[in-house]
């Protein structure tokens, strides 16, 4: 009872509550998704998935970057005008060059991003602190004075300087920016780090702050939560987990974590996921893995009889949420694992009935037949074996009687 009121007592000091309507999702497939290496949306997709993102509910869309020009600048332009409910922002450098480009596109919102690393500052940008934080605060002054939207990106703030950071946060924050990203660029974080980073932040400096976490460790969306629960009230997130090296926060599995692990319902058109993921996939040329969490085309395919005969008494013995809420189906595929309930329920997706003793008898089967051809049995495969059993078992059951 003490180590339970001990825990208590941290969430409470923590702030660990967290209100949804806090919370918003800047969705950046179309820009930092499309930066994944070899991967090109057409105008007519970064147009069509805009407008998917809009009808799924995010709050805001980082169309990408108009300092680009050309085709990249005309899709932008087109996206900022399709009247959507959520918001429209663009990636810049904090250069006025990038600012006005963006200010054409007619966008309302703009990510000024640059440097906060000493490694970055040294060897990228080969400037100083004091250039980088006076970049910044031009960059912001002149966006803010077209009454812009600011989101201050410190690129490679989890390598920065908690001293020089924090000096970057209260610069941003004094020259007008609404608000702060943080960027684990390398996603080096783990959740305890980035929970007591984005808190201190946030508790000396009093700015918005915006969780931009890459997944080279696996950890992106339990950074993006830890950061939320630090107070973070902004998260970057890409379908499919798109992005350079091994991506970003996958929005889907971040929404769904929200939503089914911490009680915190974005009011997200979650039965639209599948689609989404499937369209986005295709346009990027990334397969969709079977085993991908949340919208995997496996998520509910069940073979093992244990399995089946839980989610047969009450889907819950397996499942933290249903099929239709993230616009996948309920399957069952006959195996090794399978038994009478599996091949029982199997048939009857494919119209035909079968008694327990029978569907005991053809269960042995089909699992060496799986076995032997180490795969599971096309639906085609069952039904033939199903015929075959069914008919074998009849004329034994006809020789027998005439024996009689």
């Amino acid at each position: 009872m003490r180590e339970l009121n001990l825990l208590t007592d941290f969430s409470q000091k923590a702030g660990i509550a967290i209100d949804p309507k806090d919370i918003k999702i800047d969705d950046t497939t179309l820009r930092d998704g499309e930066q994944t290496a070899g991967v090109v949306f057409a105008n007519d997709e970064k147009i069509h998935i805009a407008k998917m993102l809009d009808k799924v509910g995010v709050h805001q869309i980082e169309a990408g970057i108009p300092a680009m020009g050309g085709d990249e600048k005309e899709a932008i332009k087109k996206i900022a005008s399709l009247d959507l409910n959520c918001s429209v922002l663009a990636w810049n450098r904090p250069v006025k060059t990038d600012v006005q480009a963006s200010i054409e596109c007619g966008v309302d919102a703009v990510a000024l991003s640059i440097s906060s690393s000493d490694i970055h500052i040294e060897h990228k940008l080969r400037k100083s602190r004091e250039w980088v934080l006076e970049t910044m605060k031009s960059g912001v002054d002149f966006a803010k004075s077209h009454n812009l939207y600011v989101s201050v990106n410190a690129e490679d703030a989890s390598r920065s300087d908690m001293e020089f950071l924090l000096q970057f946060a209260r610069t941003a924050r004094d020259a007008g920016a609404d608000r702060l990203r943080y960027c684990d660029t390398l996603g080096i974080l783990d959740p305890f780090e980035t929970f007591f980073r984005v808190k201190n932040i946030i508790d000396i400096i009093g700015i918005d702050m915006e969780m931009h976490t890459h997944n080279d460790f696996g950890m992106a969306i339990a950074n993006a939560i830890a950061g939320i629960k630090a107070g973070a009230t902004y998260v970057n997130t890409t379908i499919n987990g798109l992005g350079e090296r091994a991506g970003n926060a996958a929005f889907e599995e971040l929404v769904m974590a929200l939503k089914f692990v911490e009680g915190v319902d974005l009011g997200i058109n979650t039965g639209f996921f599948r689609n989404l993921s499937e369209y986005v996939a295709r346009a990027s040329n990334r397969v969709l893995p079977t085993w991908k969490p949340i919208v995997g085309g496996k998520l509910f395919v069940y073979e093992d009889e244990n399995k089946v005969k839980g989610i047969l008494a009450d889907p819950a013995t397996y499942e933290l949420f249903k099929e239709t809420d993230v616009g996948l189906e309920r399957q069952y595929v006959p195996g090794k694992y399978s038994g009478i309930q599996s091949i029982t329920q199997k048939l009857r997706t494919l119209g035909k009935e079968i008694d327990e003793r029978h569907a005991g008898e053809l269960a042995e089967i089909i699992r060496k037949k799986t076995v032997s051809s180490k795969r599971s049995l096309f639906d085609s495969e069952i039904l033939d074996t199903y015929k075959e059993y069914m008919g074998s078992s009849k004329k034994e059951k006809a020789g027998k009687g005439k024996d009689k």
